[in-house]
């Protein structure tokens, strides 16, 4: 099974910043087929933060990272 893309978390990013601008606006939005009416929007900034560190970590890239580590021989 494949994991998320950065073009797949690119695009929740912004489908949740679209959403929080219209909840904003006091209107309501869709996400994938589903509408939704004056959202809470701590949840929708909770989502915000997951889908903006995702993109940040797919940046970066997820290689193995080692601190602390002794060489053998």
């Amino acid at each position: 099974m494949a994991g998320i893309t950065l073009a797949q978390a690119q695009a929740k990013l912004e489908a949740w910043l679209d959403a929080e601008e219209k909840i904003a606006a006091g209107q309501s939005y869709s996400i994938a087929g589903r509408s939704l009416t004056r959202a809470d929007l701590k949840v929708v900034g909770e989502r915000i933060t997951y889908w903006n560190n995702k993109v940040q970590q797919l940046t970066r890239g997820t290689g193995i990272r080692v601190t602390g580590g002794t060489p053998v021989g």
